[in-house]
Protein backbone atom coordinates (compact mmCIF):
# COMPACT_ATOMS: atom_id res chain seq x y z
CA UNK A 1 0.00 0.00 0.00
CA UNK A 2 1.03 3.25 -0.86
CA UNK A 3 2.74 5.36 2.05
CA UNK A 4 0.64 8.13 1.83
CA UNK A 5 -2.28 6.03 2.96
CA UNK A 6 -0.09 4.46 5.31
CA UNK A 7 -1.02 7.14 8.53
CA UNK A 8 -4.86 6.43 8.23
CA UNK A 9 -7.16 4.63 10.72
CA UNK A 10 -6.74 0.72 9.17
CA UNK A 11 -10.40 0.90 9.43
CA UNK A 12 -10.68 3.85 6.73
CA UNK A 13 -12.35 2.62 3.51
CA UNK A 14 -9.66 2.81 0.66
CA UNK A 15 -10.31 1.89 -2.72
CA UNK A 16 -8.09 3.15 -5.40
CA UNK A 17 -8.65 5.91 -7.79
CA UNK A 18 -9.85 4.24 -10.28
CA UNK A 19 -12.52 2.61 -8.72
CA UNK A 20 -13.58 5.76 -6.88
CA UNK A 21 -14.18 7.52 -10.37
CA UNK A 22 -16.35 4.35 -11.59
CA UNK A 23 -17.95 4.07 -8.32
CA UNK A 24 -19.58 7.64 -8.63
CA UNK A 25 -20.77 6.56 -11.77
CA UNK A 26 -19.20 8.87 -14.32
CA UNK A 27 -17.49 5.70 -16.23
CA UNK A 28 -16.24 2.33 -16.60
CA UNK A 29 -12.67 1.53 -15.00
CA UNK A 30 -11.06 1.45 -17.98
CA UNK A 31 -12.41 5.06 -18.86
CA UNK A 32 -11.42 6.38 -15.35
CA UNK A 33 -7.85 4.78 -16.12
CA UNK A 34 -7.24 6.99 -19.45
CA UNK A 35 -8.80 10.09 -17.32
CA UNK A 36 -5.67 9.22 -14.75
CA UNK A 37 -3.22 8.67 -17.12
CA UNK A 38 -3.84 12.03 -19.05
CA UNK A 39 -3.97 14.01 -16.11
CA UNK A 40 -7.13 14.93 -15.94
CA UNK A 41 -7.80 13.74 -11.91
CA UNK A 42 -6.98 15.13 -9.08
CA UNK A 43 -6.50 14.08 -5.10
CA UNK A 44 -6.37 17.21 -2.77
CA UNK A 45 -5.09 19.51 -5.92
CA UNK A 46 -2.55 17.29 -6.75
CA UNK A 47 -2.49 15.76 -10.11
CA UNK A 48 -2.43 11.86 -9.20
CA UNK A 49 -1.39 9.79 -12.73
CA UNK A 50 -1.76 6.43 -11.16
CA UNK A 51 -4.68 4.30 -11.15
CA UNK A 52 -4.19 2.55 -8.19
CA UNK A 53 -3.24 5.31 -6.03
CA UNK A 54 -4.95 4.83 -2.47
CA UNK A 55 -7.76 7.27 -1.75
CA UNK A 56 -9.96 7.59 1.61
CA UNK A 57 -13.20 9.36 -0.41
CA UNK A 58 -14.60 10.20 3.54
CA UNK A 59 -11.81 12.94 3.53
CA UNK A 60 -9.61 13.05 0.02
CA UNK A 61 -11.04 15.87 -2.38
CA UNK A 62 -10.84 14.38 -5.86
CA UNK A 63 -11.86 16.09 -9.44
CA UNK A 64 -11.93 15.41 -12.85
CA UNK A 65 -10.88 18.49 -14.39
CA UNK A 66 -11.72 20.33 -11.84
CA UNK A 67 -15.34 18.95 -10.70
CA UNK A 68 -15.58 17.36 -7.24
CA UNK A 69 -16.47 13.65 -7.56
CA UNK A 70 -19.14 12.81 -4.89
CA UNK A 71 -20.25 9.34 -4.49
CA UNK A 72 -23.31 8.36 -6.96
CA UNK A 73 -26.16 7.64 -6.15
CA UNK A 74 -27.14 4.17 -6.39
CA UNK A 75 -28.91 2.73 -9.34
CA UNK A 76 -30.55 -0.52 -10.03
CA UNK A 77 -31.99 -1.61 -13.41
CA UNK A 78 -33.69 -4.67 -15.06
CA UNK A 79 -33.26 -4.82 -18.75
CA UNK A 80 -35.08 -7.30 -21.45
CA UNK A 81 -31.56 -8.15 -23.50
CA UNK A 82 -32.66 -8.86 -26.89
CA UNK A 83 -30.70 -11.79 -28.57
CA UNK A 84 -27.55 -10.47 -30.61
CA UNK A 85 -26.93 -7.58 -28.65
CA UNK A 86 -23.32 -7.90 -26.27
CA UNK A 87 -23.25 -7.95 -22.35
CA UNK A 88 -19.66 -5.83 -23.13
CA UNK A 89 -19.51 -2.00 -22.92
CA UNK A 90 -17.87 -1.97 -26.38
CA UNK A 91 -17.32 -4.12 -29.25
CA UNK A 92 -14.35 -4.26 -31.30
CA UNK A 93 -16.28 -5.58 -34.27
CA UNK A 94 -18.83 -2.27 -33.96
CA UNK A 95 -21.80 -4.89 -32.63
CA UNK A 96 -24.32 -3.54 -30.27
CA UNK A 97 -24.40 -3.79 -26.68
CA UNK A 98 -26.43 -3.59 -24.07
CA UNK A 99 -25.01 -0.23 -23.40
CA UNK A 100 -26.64 0.81 -26.67
CA UNK A 101 -29.93 0.30 -25.03
CA UNK A 102 -29.23 2.39 -21.97
CA UNK A 103 -28.55 5.50 -23.22
CA UNK A 104 -30.93 7.94 -21.08
CA UNK A 105 -29.44 6.50 -18.21
CA UNK A 106 -27.57 9.18 -16.74
CA UNK A 107 -24.79 7.17 -14.65
CA UNK A 108 -22.48 4.67 -15.42
CA UNK A 109 -23.88 1.05 -14.76
CA UNK A 110 -22.66 -2.69 -15.22
CA UNK A 111 -24.21 -5.51 -15.98
CA UNK A 112 -24.57 -8.52 -13.20
CA UNK A 113 -23.12 -11.28 -14.77
CA UNK A 114 -23.67 -12.17 -18.50
CA UNK A 115 -26.07 -13.30 -20.76
CA UNK A 116 -24.34 -14.16 -24.30
CA UNK A 117 -24.98 -13.07 -27.84
CA UNK A 118 -27.56 -15.44 -28.75
CA UNK A 119 -29.36 -15.36 -25.21
CA UNK A 120 -32.35 -12.88 -24.50
CA UNK A 121 -33.76 -11.80 -21.26
CA UNK A 122 -33.48 -10.27 -17.65
CA UNK A 123 -30.19 -8.71 -17.39
CA UNK A 124 -29.63 -6.18 -14.37
CA UNK A 125 -27.35 -3.34 -14.50
CA UNK A 126 -26.21 -1.26 -11.66
CA UNK A 127 -23.20 0.94 -9.57
CA UNK A 128 -23.61 -1.40 -6.54
CA UNK A 129 -20.51 -3.78 -6.74
CA UNK A 130 -21.61 -5.43 -3.65
CA UNK A 131 -25.10 -6.07 -4.81
CA UNK A 132 -23.77 -7.37 -7.78
CA UNK A 133 -21.34 -9.54 -5.50
CA UNK A 134 -24.38 -11.14 -3.84
CA UNK A 135 -26.50 -12.09 -7.02
CA UNK A 136 -23.34 -13.24 -8.99
CA UNK A 137 -21.34 -15.69 -6.23
CA UNK A 138 -22.41 -19.36 -6.49
CA UNK A 139 -22.77 -19.33 -2.62
CA UNK A 140 -25.25 -17.22 -2.22
CA UNK A 141 -27.42 -19.58 -4.22
CA UNK A 142 -29.62 -16.63 -5.92
CA UNK A 143 -31.63 -18.88 -8.68
CA UNK A 144 -31.64 -17.36 -12.11
CA UNK A 145 -34.91 -19.51 -14.16
CA UNK A 146 -34.50 -19.63 -18.18
CA UNK A 147 -37.07 -20.61 -20.77
CA UNK A 148 -35.49 -23.48 -23.18
CA UNK A 149 -36.48 -24.32 -26.62
CA UNK A 150 -34.69 -28.31 -27.05
CA UNK A 151 -33.62 -28.86 -30.74
CA UNK A 152 -35.17 -32.59 -29.76
CA UNK A 153 -37.79 -34.08 -28.00
CA UNK A 154 -36.44 -34.85 -24.37
CA UNK A 155 -37.30 -38.60 -22.59
CA UNK A 156 -38.11 -38.20 -19.00
CA UNK A 157 -34.90 -40.09 -18.33
CA UNK A 158 -33.22 -37.00 -20.21
CA UNK A 159 -34.70 -34.29 -17.64
CA UNK A 160 -34.12 -36.20 -14.51
CA UNK A 161 -30.77 -36.02 -15.53
CA UNK A 162 -30.96 -32.24 -16.16
CA UNK A 163 -32.54 -31.85 -12.63
CA UNK A 164 -29.94 -34.27 -10.37
CA UNK A 165 -27.39 -32.55 -12.37
CA UNK A 166 -24.70 -33.34 -15.49
CA UNK A 167 -20.99 -33.65 -15.71
CA UNK A 168 -19.49 -30.69 -17.78
CA UNK A 169 -15.75 -30.08 -18.60
CA UNK A 170 -15.44 -27.89 -15.08
CA UNK A 171 -17.09 -30.21 -12.87
CA UNK A 172 -20.85 -31.59 -12.54
CA UNK A 173 -23.65 -28.88 -12.47
CA UNK A 174 -25.84 -28.93 -9.19
CA UNK A 175 -29.19 -30.91 -9.44
CA UNK A 176 -31.60 -27.58 -10.97
CA UNK A 177 -35.02 -27.62 -11.24
CA UNK A 178 -36.19 -28.52 -14.42
CA UNK A 179 -39.92 -28.12 -15.80
CA UNK A 180 -41.17 -29.68 -18.87
CA UNK A 181 -43.51 -26.87 -20.31
CA UNK A 182 -44.78 -28.52 -23.63
CA UNK A 183 -43.86 -30.74 -26.40
CA UNK A 184 -44.46 -30.06 -30.44
CA UNK A 185 -43.88 -32.47 -33.05
CA UNK A 186 -40.09 -31.93 -33.06
CA UNK A 187 -39.24 -29.82 -29.80
CA UNK A 188 -39.66 -29.66 -26.28
CA UNK A 189 -39.63 -26.57 -24.28
CA UNK A 190 -38.74 -26.34 -20.83
CA UNK A 191 -37.97 -23.87 -17.93
CA UNK A 192 -34.37 -24.65 -15.78
CA UNK A 193 -33.88 -23.07 -13.02
CA UNK A 194 -29.78 -22.99 -11.48
CA UNK A 195 -28.56 -21.72 -8.60
CA UNK A 196 -24.87 -21.17 -10.39
CA UNK A 197 -24.00 -19.31 -13.60
CA UNK A 198 -21.27 -20.80 -15.57
CA UNK A 199 -20.58 -19.61 -19.02
CA UNK A 200 -23.31 -20.73 -21.16
CA UNK A 201 -24.24 -22.99 -18.31
CA UNK A 202 -27.55 -24.20 -19.82
CA UNK A 203 -26.88 -24.66 -23.34
CA UNK A 204 -23.71 -26.89 -22.14
CA UNK A 205 -26.06 -28.88 -19.87
CA UNK A 206 -28.16 -29.68 -23.10
CA UNK A 207 -25.51 -30.73 -25.31
CA UNK A 208 -24.58 -33.30 -22.55
CA UNK A 209 -28.20 -35.18 -22.17
CA UNK A 210 -27.75 -35.27 -26.31
CA UNK A 211 -29.91 -31.92 -27.39
CA UNK A 212 -29.02 -28.46 -27.59
CA UNK A 213 -30.37 -24.98 -27.27
CA UNK A 214 -32.91 -23.50 -30.24
CA UNK A 215 -33.92 -20.71 -28.06
CA UNK A 216 -33.16 -19.57 -24.44
CA UNK A 217 -34.37 -16.95 -22.55
CA UNK A 218 -33.30 -15.53 -18.81
CA UNK A 219 -37.06 -14.81 -17.47
CA UNK A 220 -36.13 -14.50 -13.49
CA UNK A 221 -33.75 -13.68 -11.23
CA UNK A 222 -34.64 -14.81 -7.80
CA UNK A 223 -38.64 -13.25 -7.42
CA UNK A 224 -37.74 -10.71 -10.07
CA UNK A 225 -39.48 -11.55 -13.52
CA UNK A 226 -39.52 -9.58 -16.46
CA UNK A 227 -43.14 -9.46 -16.84
CA UNK A 228 -44.70 -7.20 -19.18
CA UNK A 229 -41.41 -5.48 -19.66
CA UNK A 230 -41.25 -4.76 -23.60
CA UNK A 231 -37.69 -6.44 -25.29
CA UNK A 232 -34.92 -3.84 -25.71
CA UNK A 233 -36.56 -1.55 -22.74
CA UNK A 234 -35.21 -1.49 -18.97
CA UNK A 235 -37.08 0.04 -16.05
CA UNK A 236 -35.91 0.90 -12.42
CA UNK A 237 -36.26 -1.90 -9.82
CA UNK A 238 -38.43 -0.91 -7.28
CA UNK A 239 -37.00 -0.83 -3.56
CA UNK A 240 -39.21 -4.25 -2.65
CA UNK A 241 -37.60 -5.78 -4.98
CA UNK A 242 -33.46 -4.51 -4.19
CA UNK A 243 -34.30 -5.46 -0.68
CA UNK A 244 -35.60 -9.07 -1.61
CA UNK A 245 -32.35 -9.50 -3.86
CA UNK A 246 -30.06 -8.02 -1.33
CA UNK A 247 -31.22 -10.62 1.81
CA UNK A 248 -31.09 -13.53 0.08
CA UNK A 249 -28.92 -16.47 1.61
Amino acid sequence: MPAHSASRGAKRPLKTLERVISKAGLGSRTEARQWIATGRVRVNGKTIQTPDYWVDFACDRVTLDGKPVHAGKKLYLLLYKPKGYLTAYKDPESRPTVYDLTTGVDAWVFPVGRLDLDTSGLLILTNDSQFAERLTNPEYKVPKTYQVKASTLLTDEQIDHLRRGVTLNDGPTRPAIVKRLRDTAKYTFLEVTLTEGRNRQVRRMLEAVGSKVLKLVRTAIGPVKIGELPIGTHRPLTGEEVRQLSLRK
